[in-house]
Order: C-alpha cells, then sequence, then structure tokens
C-alpha cells in the first residue's frame, strides 16, 4: 500500500455519494506498500480501505480481483470484501482513476515471524488454494516468468558501474526461463504474500489482505513467493535463509493439502523465479518512483542476496535440512 493520489473532503463526499448506505467520516493516507494508493476510511462505527489503483494494474482485470475477494469471502476466508456502491458495482472513480472501497481486515502485520506464525501461514495458504479451485475464475500471471524481460529490460541502468548486474541479471532470467517447471498444480494464487500482507490478533493469523497480484499459477510458486518473503532472517544488511521457518511453513500447507513429488523437485527453481520478480520490480520501482510519492521504496539489494542464495542450493532437501 502506499499514496501516489493526494485526495482532500471535497473527494470523500463524493464518495460518500457513491456509497449511500455508509457515511465515510475521516480519511487517511496509509504509506506501506509500493503498487497502489491507500487510505483508511473511517464512518462512525467501522472502518474501510480506499484503493486507488496505480502502475501495473490493468484496469480490465480489475473485476476479477473484486470477484476473487467477494467470493472468498462468501466461503469464509478471511480477506477483505469489496463494497458495491448504490448501482450494485464495485467500482468507482475517484481523481479520474478506477478505486474501491473494501472492508477493514481486523489485526496487522507482524514485524518478526516466529516458527508457529510460518505453520499458521503455511496452513491458511493450503486453506486458500483449497477454496480458490472452487472458483470459476481466471487471470493470466502479468508477472509470470514469461512476462519478466520487458521489465528487465524498462530498467533504467543509469551508470556504468551496473553493466555487471545488468548481464548477472539477463543470464540468470534466461537460466530460469530455460529450467522452468511445466505441468505442476495449479490455479488461483495470491502472488504477493509479504509479511504486510498477513494480519495477526496477538498470535493468531486474522487474515490475508491485498491481492491485487492474485492470478492462475502454479502452487508451488505460492510458496517460493512465501519462502523468500517471509523465511530469510535479517541481520543489519545481511538475508539468511532459516530452513527452519521452510520447514514449518511447508508442514502447515501439508496439514491441509499434500505437496506432490513433482513440486518439491520444482522448488530451488521456482524460488530463484521468485526471487527474480522481486529483484526487477525493487529496481524498476528504485529507478522509476517520483520523489514526490507518500511512499517507502524497498532496498533491491535484499533480493539480490536472495538470489545468491537460492542459486548456491540445488533440491528440497537444501531448503529444510
Amino acid at each position: 500500500m502506499a499514496v501516489y493520489t493526494k485526495i482532500n473532503r471535497s473527494d470523500l463526499t463524493s464518495i460518500n455519494r457513491k456509497f449511500n448506505f455508509e457515511n465515510f467520516q475521516s480519511f487517511k493516507g496509509i504509506k506501506q506498500g509500493i503498487e497502489n494508493t491507500n487510505y483508511l476510511l473511517r464512518s462512525k462505527n467501522k472502518k474501510f480501505i480506499l484503493t486507488i489503483f496505480e502502475k501495473r494494474v490493468l484496469k480490465k482485470e480489475i473485476p476479477f480481483f473484486m470477484k476473487l475477494m467477494d467470493q472468498l469471502s462468501n466461503l469464509n476466508f478471511n480477506c477483505p470484501k469489496p463494497l458495491k456502491n448504490y448501482r450494485g458495482d464495485y467500482l468507482i472513480k475517484v481523481k479520474n482513476k478506477t478505486a474501491c472501497v473494501v472492508s477493514f481486515l481486523d489485526g496487522k502485520d507482524k514485524k518478526k515471524l516466529n516458527f508457529k506464525n510460518c505453520f499458521d501461514i503455511g496452513k491458511t495458504v493450503a486453506q486458500m488454494h483449497l477454496s480458490t479451485k472452487k472458483l470459476k475464475l481466471y487471470r493470466k500471471n502479468s508477472m509470470g516468468i514469461k512476462n519478466l524481460n520487458p521489465l528487465l529490460n524498462s530498467i533504467k541502468f543509469k551508470s556504468k558501474k551496473f553493466i555487471n548486474l545488468e548481464k548477472f541479471l539477463k543470464n540468470n532470467l534466461q537460466d530460469i526461463k530455460d529450467k522452468w517447471p511445466k505441468k505442476l498444480p495449479h490455479g488461483i494464487i495470491h502472488g504477493d504474500l509479504f509479511i504486510d500482507n498477513i494480519f495477526f490478533k496477538g498470535n493468531k493469523l486474522s487474515g490475508i489482505i491485498d491481492f491485487y497480484f492474485a492470478a492462475n499459477d502454479y502452487f508451488m510458486y505460492e510458496i517460493a513467493i512465501c519462502i523468500n518473503a517471509l523465511c530469510f532472517d535479517k541481520n543489519k544488511s545481511r538475508f539468511r535463509i532459516n530452513k527452519r521457518k521452510i520447514k514449518n511453513l511447508i508442514k502447515g500447507y501439508e496439514s491441509v493439502k499434500k505437496i506432490t513429488k513433482k513440486e518439491k523437485r520444482s522448488i530451488n527453481i521456482l524460488c530463484r523465479g521468485a526471487a527474480m520478480r522481486y529483484f526487477l520490480t525493487r529496481l524498476y520501482d528504485y529507478t522509476n518512483t517520483p520523489k514526490t510519492a507518500l511512499i517507502k521504496i524497498k532496498d533491491p539489494r535484499e533480493y539480490y542476496q536472495k538470489l545468491v542464495t537460492h542459486n548456491n542450493l540445488k533440491n528440497y532437501k537444501h531448503y529444510i535440512n
């Protein structure tokens, strides 16, 4: 979440006219995240999230995200539920941009995860995967491995000192694409399960937010994203893989849904692909985000370290032993 588009009291009045069953009284920008503009809205007794879509989210794909959250919520999966306006539509216009309002999910993200948290996340992810198998929705993964070359080509390597980095990225991306697995179990995945998208109340997982990268892809790719995002520990500026966290994440997942041998054999290349994706998106944001945006830019060097770590691992046993 972030703030690129700034709103005022007049915009809030306009939003209220579109949702005549709620009276939003105040708004506050949310700085975390990097993709869309987000505000916390408050009515007399409730809280909501206003999302104004920016950057990588295509307007034609937004109805998919709305239907996914609505249907998951109807299946009792804890996630934000999009509100429909007085016309029965999910989407509105704010500052001439597409926007939506969703229910507020109680809880907050943790700064550090313990082993039980990792188990619970794995379990919840598996429950989500089983739930999405029931849904007749489809969206191609716009951030899938086959779509990363245009992203790499759009990064502004501003000086000669980046020549070696550019070569490293191109060589690694080609190798990952050449070795990418075929025909793994697949369905709708969240696609962006970072620590700030997973909410807890105390030590109990309360739900998942921010489904705007959800798409159809390998279920095991979701686990690879989780390994990158949740199973490394930071010590000063260094990131080290935590195999006990990975073991608990997978144990939690398999308490609900079994992982096939073929999926386990693919863990290294999927982890490399996930690390490459986030390295590239962070490099792009680092070099292209306007200074006027109310946003906290994430350091791309984190994912350079993680990619190098995966390059030095080979198989499933290397991730859990």
